[in-house]
């Protein structure tokens, strides 16, 4: 892809996102939402989650964090080990690293939300199973409805394909930003944990940083 091409899908990505922002009548809908107050009652609803066989085994439920009023959102696939501890997402080796990734856009951990397709860390890391996502992905669009972001950065294969119902890889994924939904482009990139181990994918990962600084201008 050439940068010609990816100038060309911003331009026609950002006039969607203009669009849909205008039938929306933001300046409307703001005066009437509270997205902290909306995040609380998710928070609330979510209880001490016994839905799904995780909650046999995780320590803490692990909700997100971040600014209930941000532009921009990053999303995981589940919690880790450090994460399972601390009920905090992205705390551990990899979540320092995306620490390093949102400082190198400009912003900080406080300025943005962190959340993960399912809040509970399933058994030896492996990857969350059709039935718990069904269960537990509903929290996370009513996150999304409630924070309504202008980007979603989806971290890593799992979220990205779950998030836009697609087995296509994350190679192919990535590069470019996707209508996900009225008010909302969705930008995948690598899951940091995957950067740890291959580092050299970092340039492509500050290529999609790139184009979400421009898509949020």
């Amino acid at each position: 892809m050439t940068i010609a091409d990816i100038n060309h899908d911003l331009m026609q990505l950002k006039a969607h996102l203009e669009r849909q922002q205008k039938l929306k009548n933001p300046g409307v809908l703001k005066a009437k939402r509270d997205p902290a107050k909306e995040l609380v009652a998710i928070h609330a609803d979510l209880g001490d989650c016994q839905r799904c066989p995780l909650h046999e085994t995780r320590n803490k439920i692990v909700f997100g964090a971040g600014d209930p009023n941000a532009d921009l959102m990053f999303v995981g696939e589940a919690p880790g080990g450090d994460e399972d501890r601390q009920g905090k997402p992205f705390v551990g080796k990899s979540g320092q690293l995306l620490t390093k990734i949102i400082a190198a856009i400009g912003k900080t951990r406080n300025q943005v939300y962190i959340a993960n397709i399912i809040k509970c860390r399933p058994p030896g890391n492996r990857n969350p199973e059709a039935k718990e996502i069904a269960i537990c992905s509903p929290f996370l669009d009513r996150q999304i409805e409630a924070i309504q972001p202008k980007v979603i950065c989806a971290l890593g294969t799992f979220a990205a394909q779950t998030m836009l119902k697609t087995n296509t890889s994350i190679g192919k994924l990535r590069g470019r930003a996707h209508p996900y939904r009225d008010y909302c482009l969705l930008v995948p990139t690598f899951h940091p944990a995957y950067l740890l181990r291959s580092p050299g994918k970092k340039r492509e990962t500050w290529e999609d940083m790139q184009m979400i600084m421009k898509l949020l201008a």
